[in-house]
């Protein structure tokens, strides 16, 4: 198959590329002139120069493929404004989507996110089925992807082929742009001060969310959506985890639950002024809580997971040591175990 990939130069868009070309597929990548092709070394493929917002880029891209993974999206929504986010996630899936009908392309697979799922009042783990109850002004990104599935189920009720897949967290080597990475040289540099919040968080590994992006363009349902991930863990183990990868002594800062909503606020007073935050409210306030999934339906479609929790982190980790990328100074010598 020949399968054009958008945002193949970014974190999952590159190893889904890698994962095609592994499995045999020609592979094709929507960028920009300027983008950099560093997470692609390696990798062969056909350089597609265009936007996701340039129908005229995207349609050339779209011609003579037979599968197109719509990855690209503004996914460091904390770092983004509400109009570039709607713009980037709403309104560039449906210029890819009508790329691909017009191009005669046999299917799309659409990068969602978990965070367009709703969660569960009482913390249980939530399905495929569960909608999005989540704030549209306050969490953006969840929100832009809501609409953007439903762009995705419009088109199929139009007749095209379209599979929906929502990765959860991803961690893994490869992440340049230090989107879930940043959870890894922050425990690393910060040891025993790095905050610990009450809740939870599902957990997948980059290789295995590229390998079930190529089996959802084999066995996927059109009009489907799929939930990817690995692992529910909670947020003490996870960071408990990383220190021991990193050599440092564990996170002991415990953040009380009824403090998160209050930090939360003065973040997003933070954001509003234009001070650079690591991450926003919405992530401060939902890490009180189990944000937790199931993903059962995916794997009985695509295959279980084949990297457990510890090679993820360890895997994340040695990537960005090779690279110099961990901090190296006086606080970070006292932690090391």
């Amino acid at each position: 198959m020949k399968a054009l990939v958008t945002g193949g130069t970014g974190f999952v868009g590159s190893h889904v590329a890698r994962a095609l070309a592994a499995d045999g597929h020609d592979v094709r990548v929507l960028h920009r002139a300027s983008s950099k092709l560093t997470a692609l070394d390696g990798v062969p493929f056909e350089s597609a120069i265009g936007d996701i917002r340039d129908p005229g880029s995207l349609r050339a891209a779209c011609a003579g493929c037979d599968w197109v993974f719509h990855v690209a999206a503004v996914a460091d929504y904390w770092r983004s404004t509400h109009d570039e986010i709607i713009e980037a996630n709403v309104g560039g899936t449906a210029q890819v989507l009508a790329a691909a009908r017009d191009a005669g392309v046999k299917r799309v697979v659409f990068t969602s996110s978990a965070a367009a799922v709703g969660l569960h009042a009482d913390g249980s783990p939530s399905d495929e089925r569960v909608a999005f109850n989540g704030s549209a002004t306050r969490f953006v990104y969840g929100y832009s992807k809501v609409l953007a599935e439903a762009v995705c189920r419009e088109a199929v009720d139009g007749g095209q082929d379209v599979v929906i897949v929502n990765p959860v967290v991803v961690i893994g080597p490869g992440d340049l742009n230090r989107i879930s990475g940043e959870l890894i040289l922050s425990v690393a540099q910060l040891g025993p001060a790095m905050p610990v919040p009450p809740g939870g968080v599902a957990i997948a590994d980059v290789r295995d969310i590229a390998r079930w992006h190529v089996r959802a363009a084999e066995h996927g349902v059109a009009g489907e959506r799929y939930i990817l991930g690995t692992a529910n863990v909670p947020h003490a183990s996870l960071l408990r985890q990383i220190a021991a990868i990193a050599s440092v002594r564990r996170p002991r800062l415990r953040i009380p639950a009824r403090l998160l909503p209050l930090i939360g606020t003065l973040i997003d007073g933070a954001r509003s002024l234009g001070l650079p935050m690591k991450m926003d409210g919405t992530q401060t306030r939902l890490s009180a809580r189990p944000v937790y999934f199931v993903f059962d339906k995916a794997w009985n479609a695509f295959g279980s997971p084949q990297y457990t929790l510890e090679q993820t982190l360890t895997g994340a980790y040695t990537w960005y040591a090779e690279r110099g990328l961990i901090a190296s100074n006086a606080w970070t010598r006292l932690i090391k175990r």
